[in-house]
């Protein structure tokens, strides 16, 4: 494949993300993660992938990019989901005074280093009103730092947007912030939802029709009856049944 559909997966995790990437036609060059089990996953699901096993902040992009084959310029994108623990309503909400928080301007270094074509950074919402969104102005600010070069400068044109997967046919709502961007001179825009409730789904002359939104029963329906849950299983249902009446979350 051209180096121009080439990948670079930063906080792979078990390759959730990789898998809609490669299945939009890039090609996943190198995978940086550093829980052993995703590592793991990572070597069984993808045998020809090479998997960096090891903490971001103490991989210098030079590995990176030799892992890859590539030099810098020649890759097309940088996708990851940094651990958003620091910005979550279920966690501490430590935010850049976290040492995991931080770890999005590892992101931001590899970026800048690496010089792909474009980036794509997915976290929490709970990033935008952290400290009445100083989080998110750093990590903006961070990204549209020019980059020099070889004796030529570069910047990257950077949007973001908060996404609810069941408006794109995934039977669940779960919203995540979408931070992209790119240096090649492109306007980004987010994707149209495909699905909505009901009365969205009825065309008018203002607004494109749209899918129901997609069910559970949809998705595991055909599924055969589930045993009974474990008593590990129940006490955690009641703990996320908590943090959602507490924080909506």
């Amino acid at each position: 494949m051209s180096k121009e559909r080439k990948v670079i997966s930063l906080f792979s995790g078990a390759g959730g993300m990789d898998i809609g990437f490669k299945q939009a036609g890039f090609e996943i060059a190198v995978a940086v993660e550093q829980d052993s089990s995703c590592c793991n996953t990572l070597r069984l699901n993808c045998p020809e992938l090479k998997v960096i096993e090891g903490d971001v902040s103490k991989t210098t992009t030079k590995d990176i990019l030799n892992a890859a084959k590539l030099k810098a310029l020649e890759a097309a994108l940088v996708i990851g989901g940094p651990p958003c623990q620091s910005f979550s309503l279920a966690g501490k909400r430590m935010g850049m005074n976290d040492d995991r928080g931080k770890l999005i301007l590892e992101f931001s270094r590899v970026v800048h280093e690496a010089l792909p074509k474009a980036f794509v950074m997915e976290n929490v919402k709970g990033m935008l009103n952290w400290e009445k969104g100083k989080a998110i102005d750093a990590v903006l600010n961070e990204f549209k730092e020019p980059v020099k070069y070889k004796g030529k400068e570069y910047h990257y044109d950077v949007s973001y947007k908060v996404l609810n997967s069941s408006s794109y046919g995934v039977p669940q709502h779960r919203e995540r912030l979408f931070i992209i961007g790119n240096r090649v001179g492109k306007t980004f825009e987010f994707p149209e939802p495909t699905h909505g409730s009901i009365e969205d789904s009825q065309p008018d002359l203002f607004s494109p029709s749209v899918l129901p939104y997609a069910t559970t029963w949809d998705a595991i329906g055909d599924l055969p009856p589930a045993d009974e849950p474990s008593d590990t299983a129940k006490r955690v249902s009641q703990t996320i049944k908590g943090r959602i009446e507490k924080h909506g979350y």
